[in-house]
């Protein structure tokens, strides 16, 4: 299957994109959590490994404000042995990463974005916030830009602990951190006029998704939240998430909001499924019914 590089939709009068960074692949069983084999494998199928295909997708906002990426995919920095566990394939022609590429289908470059606006600082999310040059030094991938995050993320992942440790690599966020180029924000906060960033706690304490709303219509980034499509049901729950119960939470708030408020729902990690809408059953965020879009 072929993904584009970059898919344009609109939310109001803001052009958006999906940008494909790349694929990887994780463990079926932890990206499922409590869900039996037999009834995920019916959604995505597993390789040799037990592993299954997650797309790196990030949204792009062309916004009068400047041009925001949401998320970084993995980026360059990690070795081969790294590439292999996790099953990378995000190599670009434009630049670095297939995150460049996507950007030059856009019609833009790294060095026209002005705003980067991370969901939580795991490697698959913020690992392209920084890159790494022929010389072994590592900059900021987005030297133009500000970029955004919760001051508590990036605290907690500043301080890992066994169980975090693997997921939080000082070098996606410590030069970000070093280099006067930070914003922090504390809970919800409209980063620009149309642009949300919302707690979405549950994966991690401190996740965010990002609603974007304009003209009457809004388009939700979910990220970790609900990394797939198949991930809608309100108790499919990834074994990553550090609190599961507060995802559970977390997703029937949201999701039955979306639902009543008719939002485009953009998956981050679903190979197939870029963007949908979903219905939900009185309201509540059960088991919502998609209707896909993108």
């Amino acid at each position: 299957m072929t993904t584009p590089l970059a898919t344009r939709f609109t939310v109001g009068r803001l052009t958006c994109w999906t940008l494909d960074a790349g694929l990887q692949r994780l463990d079926g069983g932890a990206m499922f959590g409590v869900v039996p084999k037999p009834l995920w494998q019916r959604h995505i199928a597993p390789d040799e490994r037990n592993r299954i295909p997650l797309a790196l997708r990030c949204l792009l906002v062309e916004h009068p404000d400047g041009l925001v990426l949401v998320d970084t995919g993995i980026g360059n920095k990690e070795g081969a042995k790294f590439l292999d566990i996790y099953g990378v394939e995000n190599g670009g022609t434009a630049g670095p990463t297939r995150l460049e590429d996507a950007l030059a289908a856009a019609g833009y470059a790294a060095a026209d974005v002005r705003w980067v606006v991370n969901t939580h600082l795991h490697f698959d999310h913020a690992g392209g916030n920084t890159v790494r040059r022929p010389d072994g030094s590592v900059d900021l991938a987005f030297p133009e830009a500000f970029y955004v995050m919760q001051r508590r993320e990036l605290d907690f992942a500043a301080h890992p602990n066994e169980r975090t440790q693997a997921s939080y690599l000082p070098p996606n966020f410590a030069p970000v951190a070093a280099s006067g180029r930070l914003r922090l924000v504390d809970g919800e906060t409209e980063v620009l006029p149309g642009i949300l960033l919302l707690p979405t706690p549950g994966h991690v304490p401190f996740h965010s998704s990002v609603l974007v709303r304009d003209g009457g219509e809004a388009a939700c980034f979910l990220a970790d939240l609900v990394p797939t499509a198949a991930h809608l049901p309100a108790p499919w729950i990834m074994g990553y998430d550090l609190e599961p119960l507060v995802t559970l939470a977390t997703k029937k708030a949201v999701l039955g909001r979306a639902a009543r408020e008719d939002w485009q729902l953009v998956f981050e990690h679903d190979a197939a499924v870029a963007r949908a809408r979903i219905t939900t059953d009185g309201g509540q965020a059960y088991s919502p019914t998609p209707t896909i879009i993108g």
